[in-house]
């Protein structure tokens, strides 16, 4: 199956409800670094459900966003022909919603911090990172599994550091 063209990806969006999930509410569509953009629009939409939702709730609300997201990565890699598309943002989404729910209270410059790390370690993908981004590759459940698994590692590292932080800074 050839892959989805740039312009086809706006219909591909709303085609099927997981490919609204894994392109991120159409996020991932920007044309220039959509794992940024889509990253920004999940710290913005923890912001906006942490106002209706109580912390535990926001757990379960991120502990369900994994195997959702597994499953809608899995479904719209498959269905656009590429193993791992830039376009498919929804693990950076539930991996900045892990680490937000995870390290708050915190104000802006904690989160902006948190949210530089998280795009260093997931754009980089030193170590740890580029072990998990390699360990998982193709298609089918494995593959969608490794789309998700590489940003949480990296959400694991930067919390890693945001721990540090408090601990040695704080």
């Amino acid at each position: 199956m050839p892959a989805i063209a740039p312009h086809q990806l706006r219909r591909f969006l709303l085609s099927h409800p997981a490919h609204f999930i894994a392109l991120g509410a159409g996020s991932g569509l920007s044309p220039v670094a959509p794992g940024t953009v889509g990253t920004l629009w999940g710290w913005l939409a923890f912001l906006v459900l942490q106002l209706w939702l109580a912390p535990a709730a926001l757990g379960w609300l991120v502990l369900a966003s994994l195997p959702v997201g597994w499953w809608a990565c899995t479904v719209s890699a498959r269905h656009m022909g590429v193993a791992d598309p830039g376009s498919i943002v929804w693990d950076e989404i539930a991996a900045i919603w892990l680490i937000l729910w995870l390290a708050m209270p915190m104000g802006f410059v904690g989160q902006a911090v948190a949210f530089a790390l998280f795009r260093y370690f997931d754009a980089a993908k030193p170590g740890p990172v580029g072990w998990a981004d390699r360990l998982f590759k193709g298609f089918g459940w494995r593959g969608g599994f490794g789309i998700m698994f590489d940003d949480l590692v990296a959400a694991g590292c930067t919390l890693l550091v945001v721990a540090l932080w408090r601990h040695f800074l704080a």
